[in-house]
């Protein structure tokens, strides 16, 4: 059974046809879906979707570009959303500096230490948004001294970086973009890492392995079958593992996944 660790359900590209896309979802083999939020209004509906859907998980937070939009107000709100029983981490956080000083980047970083605070006060893992920004990212995630662990989405540091966070405590998640064919640097280091260290997902209505076509979560399995073949596996071995990683880090079973 696969699982895809990070996806945008909430995304107005899934409104006509959401129901379509969790069916072809489950009939490509994925048992479960983390649906991730970026500022308070996509948290709440990624709550909700989780509640609607049971192979449907959630995890909430603000993302760096809505860095601006978070307060008071918005920590006590995604504080509360994380008390929900099928609110599994806090994400998406981090740093995002490709469009330079939008938000600056002292806000970013004090989000995202803010949420990495909060994320250990309730002992939830988290998701790390990393955009041209790995040596900030990394130095906030070890000033925490293993208070956290998580995921570092949709991977795009290099070898040292995700030995690095292996190290911490952190799994690297490879998504579509693996499969591009002008993706070796990324398919190098996919190739390098232990399969006990990586996680698959889409980032979907994101980086489709199908270009020009809107990524959905039945696409992991191409994610998957991508993976074996640069390590040498059966995809039902990287299936197998890379989903027991995701069930270990967030606390999930077999069982949970399917009630």
């Amino acid at each position: 059974m696969l699982l895809d660790v990070h996806c945008h359900l909430d995304d107005e590209r899934f409104a006509a046809d959401r129901v379509a896309v969790l069916a072809r979802a489950q009939a490509a083999g994925v048992g479960a879906i983390i649906t991730a939020g970026a500022d308070v209004a996509s948290s709440r509906a990624a709550v909700m979707l989780a509640e609607q859907f049971a192979p449907v998980w959630a995890v909430v937070g603000v993302h760096p570009e809505h860095a601006a939009t978070f307060d008071a107000e918005a920590r006590r709100v995604i504080r509360e959303l994380a008390a929900h029983p099928k609110v599994i981490g806090i994400g998406e956080i981090g740093l995002d500096f490709y469009w330079q000083d939008n938000p600056p980047r002292e806000t970013q970083a004090r989000v995202f230490r803010a949420q990495l605070e909060l994320a250990a006060e309730l002992g939830k893992p988290v998701v790390v948004h990393d955009r041209d920004a790995h040596e900030d990212v990394m130095a906030i995630l070890r000033a925490q001294n293993g208070a956290v662990r998580g995921i570092l989405h949709c991977f795009a540091g290099d070898l040292a970086m995700a030995r690095a966070a292996i190290e911490l405590g952190f799994l690297i998640s490879f998504g579509g973009s693996v499969t591009f064919k002008n993706a070796a640097r990324l398919q190098a280091i996919a190739a390098a890492l232990p399969l006990s260290a990586c996680v698959l997902e889409t980032d979907a209505p994101y980086l489709s392995p199908l270009r020009g076509q809107r990524n959905e979560p039945a696409n992991v399995a191409r994610v998957a079958v991508k993976i074996a073949e640069l390590q040498n596996f059966e995809p039902g071995v990287v299936a197998q593992i890379t989903t027991h990683n995701c069930e270990t880090l967030f606390g999930l079973s077999p069982t949970e996944k399917r009630a």
